[in-house]
């Protein structure tokens, strides 16, 4: 099926055929005009969005490293360069436009660079040597918009671009994803109204069941694209479609405005890929990849997912010493279609979401990382239940103060524990994610949390320029040891093909105190095993290369100590050290 096809079926699904037709002559004509003035593939654009072992993803704020005299994202834009250039290749800028809280994520004018974090040429300085990521935040927008404001003074468009519902309407079926009022009132011309607030107060539920909201969003997508985006994060997508009598989570038509999204792109920007922001169980996540499209090799969603259980069981594989868990669940994984890939995260800007862990971890493990989390100086957000009950939601922590106490450091196991945490994510299969914050080791910032009074700050220090360059070059201190050893990693990885996305991932139980995998290169001619103990205790792994269908080899060789391993009788028998890692490959 064609785009314009596919476009077609998902219009007519959303809106019944005569109003499904309508909206699709503007569509077609916003893709029309599109095509007329843009020509977008870049010189360092992989072919229509392929994602291959070079992929690397740093996300970071706007204004993450300052420099006083210069915008942020300029002084950003130098220290990556400078810094990080040939280690990753592609940044996830979180939200740069102007905004009026939750840092960035209620947006007031999707169309501009915030002007304290600078302009669009800063953005386009950015991506000459880097391809970008952008949000969008679809699902809502500032209360503080030009849109909303008109919402209030009864202005057209803006009448029908919000959900407006009378208090008492029952609505406990709604799944919530905050512990707030799902409806805040407002003082409207027309006199007090009640609107539809999914996260906060200031971030107002856009409404999809009014096509014009929709191709707003369309326009501001492709706007996105023609400014140097080749990745689009879909923020809060799991909530955009609201029908009272339902969960108003994953409801069949968010799927198909996904659907739309995509099709759209696959027809004038190929080379765009989209990625779902959906803090939910796997199941749930995963679907956000959606069907297969015939003949094709694809599917018609996401081109990629997050990886939300990552980081909890990261968590608790560290915590508790033992890898059935995770090596369980990995052996589970799989993706649709050869373009379908997994983001695989284990800190990011927001807290370490519990929710996509339930079904894996039990309650009792659960509340184990909860009670390991406030001893190391955390905190924890809670989400409403539609019993009126509330639980965890996630961890408000860092993610080395997570995997190591603050109170009892030692700082060699330490740095070797928060190492072995990221070795997991870059060693599975898909696109690595990595928080800026991760590349220093950043510990718990709570005046930070003092400052703005909002837990998730906890991990969202910012650097001056000078200091984090004078912490970098300081022999044996904790930031520059661990951006050292993770920019080896990184360099080290993208250019082994057995971590390509597509390639083969097999999980092996070899004991359940070193995690295991064997990574295939999708033309099958690479492998690298992949090893890591979890512990801070010696251990010893006994490995058979024939057992696993490997070839006869004499020895193996250490991409990262570059120490070899001779074979003996047909076995390698590993002594892993203290939270040792090592990727494997064949002499």
């Amino acid at each position: 099926m064609s785009p314009e096809n596919r476009i077609q079926k998902y219009l007519n699904f959303i809106y019944g055929e005569l109003q499904g037709e309508q909206v699709r002559k503007l569509v077609l004509q916003r893709m029309a005009g599109f095509r007329q003035h843009h020509s977008l593939q870049k010189e360092n654009s992989l072919p229509a969005g392929q994602l291959t072992e070079q992929d690397a993803i740093l996300i970071t704020y706007g204004d993450q490293i300052q420099e006083s005299g210069k915008h942020p994202l300029h002084t950003l834009a130098d220290f990556l360069h400078k810094q990080l250039a040939g280690a990753i290749n592609c940044v996830h800028i979180l939200p740069f436009y102007p905004y009026s809280s939750d840092d960035g994520f209620s947006v007031i004018d999707f169309y501009q660079v915030d002007p304290a974090l600078g302009a669009w040429d800063d953005i386009a300085r950015l991506d000459k040597n880097f391809r970008l990521m952008f949000d969008a935040v679809v699902n809502h927008i500032s209360s503080h918009s030009e849109w909303f404001q008109g919402y209030k003074q009864g202005k057209d468009p803006y009448q029908d671009y919000f959900i407006s519902m009378d208090p008492d309407t029952a609505l406990s079926q709604v799944v919530r994803p905050r512990a707030l009022p799902l409806l805040t009132a407002v003082e409207t011309k027309q006199g007090t109204r009640h609107v539809w607030t999914t996260f906060s107060d200031d971030q107002i539920d856009l409404n999809y069941a009014n096509p014009q909201v929709l191709i707003e969003m369309i326009d501001v997508l492709l706007f996105y694209v023609e400014h140097g985006a080749e990745i689009i994060r879909l923020d809060a997508i799991a909530y955009l479609w609201k029908e009272t009598g339902t969960s108003c989570i994953h409801l069949p038509q968010t799927h198909a405005v996904v659907k739309l999204f995509r099709a759209i792109l696959d027809e004038i920007a190929p080379q765009a890929l989209l990625i779902t922001e959906t803090n939910v169980p796997h199941a749930d996540n995963i679907s956000y990849f959606g069907d297969p499209l015939p003949g094709t090799g694809r599917t018609d969603e996401a081109q990629m997912v997050y990886q939300f259980p990552l980081a909890p069981l990261v968590l608790h594989t560290f915590h508790t010493g033992n890898t059935h868990a995770i090596s369980k669940w990995a052996a589970s994984l799989s993706t649709p279609s050869p373009g379908a890939t997994f983001f695989n995260f284990i800190a990011s800007h927001d807290g370490i979401g519990v929710n996509p862990a339930r079904g894996i971890l039990d309650e009792t493990e659960i509340q184990a990382l909860v009670d390991r989390t406030k001893t190391h100086g955390g905190q924890v957000s809670y989400k409403a239940n539609p019993d009126g009950s509330k639980s965890v939601y996630e961890l408000n922590i860092t993610l080395y103060n997570a995997l190591n106490d603050p109170n009892s450091p030692d700082n060699k196991v330490d740095r070797l524990r928060f190492m072995a945490s990221q070795f997991i994510m870059l060693s599975l299969a898909g696109v690595p994610g990595i928080y800026i914050h991760s590349l220093f080791g950043s510990r718990n910032c709570h005046t930070c949390v003092k400052k703005t009074g909002r837990a998730r700050s906890i991990n969202r220090e910012k650097f001056e320029l000078a200091y984090l360059e004078t912490e970098l070059q300081e022999p044996g201190s904790l930031k520059g040891e661990i951006f050292t050893h993770y920019k080896q990693l990184l360099s080290l990885r993208k250019d082994q093909a057995a971590f390509h996305p597509a390639g083969g991932q097999q999980i092996l139980n070899l004991s359940e105190s070193a995690f295991a995998l064997l990574r295939t290169s999708p033309d099958k001619q690479e492998k690298i095993l992949c090893l890591v103990n979890v512990t801070p205790n010696r251990q010893e792994v006994l490995f058979e290369p024939g057992a696993w269908g490997l070839p006869k080899a004499r020895s193996f060789h250490d991409l990262i100590g570059r120490e070899v391993y001779p074979l003996r009788e047909s076995r390698l028998t590993l002594v892993l050290k203290s939270y040792q890692t090592l990727w494997l490959k064949i002499d």
